[in-house]
């Protein structure tokens, strides 16, 4: 596995990103980003008498748009243009706005203007795949969006992904051959003398280049990596080396874990190489780590140990030797295979001087090798550090999706305690996966077993707990979560003038701010490889679930098309008949948590009636016009009031049946 870029890679990241920011017009340095406005573009009268005349490609009509003065940095000279022109120059006007207010923190009206930037091209008439320039601007304008806009949009609820940190094996440079007299002849007799008495199961080697990562990990920088790696090891050392000696591998490949990760499991690299061992999405698919919606196993520190340890098994099967597996694990078995036939020499140390591996790959072996020394001894090298203590755990099967701020309040601690045990979860939520075992601290499993079954599984990801402090009254919390005394009191059987206890713990009911968005409407930017059987899998939900939510005719999906999605499918019971039905859960016991659909549109009695249909929260142009398989135009033609807004939530639609 590669796990930091070639230069040739960076190269183009670079080029990428240059090329977004000279699209956003944004200059940082100056501190003073204008505002982005709308193309000054007047197409010719002889055009727009053309377009209007030619139905088939014409452009759809636009808002009319306020035309302050545009940045210093674009220059629009007023001209005759053509449709095409006006499409793409609004199509990017719409696009740099949503970057503006997505980088404000407006995230609601950033996501209208990347929609807004995408309708504009596709509702335009025009078939994007025959003309380059729009496909090109099309392609574009997707990519970027996808990389920026879902990154936050679901924040603030239980759905928003984990944040990753910075992976270490990044921060850790790479080291030219030493200056003649760099290297301290103390630092290598100290060395040498520390192999002879430290007991080790890999082969140990002082040369210049360990020593010379021996020197960087002393420096402040270099200490502060071997610092962390140490310290956090203690959280995980026991059941590392209780894999390896399960799978019958040496324990100081554990050393690998502190170059890659520091035992961080949420380390992302610059290569996207994730978790305590690093893998790459597909070679963790390889050894049987999943990756969904919900879960990450490369962020799971026993089964990505065990998935590691087979990879490291299989890689010394193939080349025989410690060093050349370690060298395999970072740039993969093919090219250390290549760099043996090209040279003869299956030795890691020859293929080092031959230059024949990556720099990264070349310097990957010394540095494991450095971190080693140090770990065994870390007193010899002045470095002194408290491991953290190893975190016990038992494990409940919550059977659906449970929310972790829950589960906190239910056994009393903090959420953080269960985000540290359970690593792998993308989101604060459980997934819709009756097999998902969640840790949880050593002695809680019975407490949360015993609270749980006093909430209907159905309000697992949308009711809470408090816990009533001192002096605290059912008005003052119902006003800490925005509901009615009442409300609170009906849930916990109280009266509402009830005197509250300090200790005594209250089901809080949901409440529409802070609710979830499980199976409610999600939408999906179909990306290159996407298919029908692949989304399904990342939202928890069948692939006919998928064809249905979306009037798909083809198992083709088209990239940049947007998909209707309810994560973890849509609950068929209601949540008072589920509640009925339903006995208390259980230790282990499946439990199905069940969402009520969404309204239906309003539709008309007949194929020749006009149809309505509400606006509600999350949905755009496009995505209506795709529902009722009709266009954003026919949309704005039908109702005149999208030509000088922006859709709303609370419009009422007219939409007419196609023809």
């Amino acid at each position: 596995m590669t796990k930091r870029f070639s230069n040739s890679a960076v190269s183009h990241c670079l080029l990428a990103g240059l090329c977004l920011l000279a699209l956003s017009g944004c200059d940082d340095a100056a501190k003073n980003a204008a505002q982005v406005r709308p193309p000054e573009i007047k197409p010719a009268p002889e055009q727009v008498a053309q377009a209007s005349s030619t139905p088939a490609q014409s452009l759809y009509p636009l808002p009319l748009l306020p035309r302050p003065a545009l940045s210093s940095s674009v220059m629009l000279t007023p001209s005759p243009v053509s449709s095409l022109d006006l499409i793409l120059s609004y199509a990017q006007w719409y696009f740099e706005a949503g970057q503006q207010d997505f980088r404000a923190g407006h995230l609601a009206k950033a996501r209208q203007e990347f929609d807004a930037s995408v309708d504009t091209l596709i509702g335009s008439g025009i078939d994007i795949a025959s003309d380059p320039r729009l496909a090109g601007e099309f392609h574009r304008i997707v990519e970027a969006i996808s990389s920026e806009e879902f990154a936050a949009f679901r924040e603030g609820d239980g759905f928003s992904e984990q944040k990753a940190e910075a992976a270490p094996i990044d921060e850790i440079p790479d080291i030219s051959e030493p200056a003649p007299g760099s290297l301290d002849p103390k630092l290598a007799a100290g060395a040498n003398r520390e192999i002879a008495l430290v007991p080790h199961d890999i082969p140990l080697t002082v040369n210049e280049y360990v020593l010379t990562y021996l020197n960087f990990f002393q420096t402040p920088r270099g200490r502060a990596i071997v610092e962390t790696g140490l310290r956090r090891a203690g959280r995980y050392r026991p059941m590392i080396e209780r894999v390896m000696d399960e799978e019958g591998l040496p324990r100081d490949l554990i050393y690998l874990a502190q170059a890659e990760s520091a035992f961080r499991p949420t380390a992302t690299s610059r290569a996207r190489c994730v978790g305590i061992w690093q893998f790459a999405a597909w070679r963790g698919h390889e050894y049987g780590l999943e990756r969904n919606w919900w879960i990450d196993e490369r962020q799971d520190p026993e089964k990505a140990t065990r998935a590691a340890a087979h990879h490291l098994h299989d890689l010394y099967d193939q080349f025989g030797d410690w060093y050349l597996a370690m060298a395999a694990y970072d740039t993969g078995p093919g090219n250390v295979q290549k760099a043996i036939e090209r040279t003869g020499y299956a030795d890691f140390w020859e293929l080092y001087k031959r230059n024949v591996l990556l720099k990264e790959t070349r310097n990957y072996v010394p540095i494991i090798l450095a971190l080693t020394l140090i770990a065994k001894d870390p007193q010899r090298y002045g470095i002194e550090v408290t491991p953290e203590p190893y975190e016990e755990s038992e494990s409940v099967k919550p059977g659906g999706p449970i929310d972790l701020r829950l589960v906190a309040e239910t056994i009393d601690v903090d959420v953080e305690t269960l985000r540290g045990l359970n690593p792998e979860l993308l989101r604060t939520v459980t997934p819709n996966d009756p097999n998902f075992e969640l840790r949880l601290p050593v002695g809680t499993a019975g407490r949360f077993l015993a609270e749980i079954s006093a909430i209907p599984p159905e309000k697992w990801v949308t009711w809470r707990r408090h816990r009533v402090e001192e002096g605290e009254t059912l008005t003052q919390i119902a006003r800490t979560y925005h509901l009615t005394p009442s409300a609170i009191a009906d849930a916990n059987g109280l009266d509402v003038h009830a005197r509250l206890e300090a200790g005594q713990k209250l089901i809080i009911p949901a409440t529409a701010p802070s609710e979830p968005a499980l199976g409610k409407l999600t939408y999906y930017r179909v990306r290159k490889g996407d298919t029908v059987e692949s989304v399904a899998e990342e939202y928890s939900v069948a692939p006919a679930d998928v064809v249905k939510w979306n009037h798909l005719t083809t198992p083709k999906l088209v990239r940049g098309t947007r998909l209707r999605v309810y994560p973890g499918g849509l609950g068929a019971v209601s949540p008072a008949a589920s509640h009925a039905a339903r006995p208390a859960p259980a230790l282990d016991t499946k439990v199905s948590a069940s969402v009520p659909k969404p309204a239906a549109p309003v539709t008309g009695n007949s194929a020749s009636e006009a149809i309505t249909h509400k606006v509600v929260a999350g949905e755009t142009l496009w995505s209506i016009a795709q529902a009722y398989h009709t266009t954003a135009e026919n949309l704005r033609t039908t109702n005149r009031f999208l030509f000088t807004r922006p859709l709303q939530v609370g419009d009422v639609l007219t939409i007419l049946p196609p023809r």
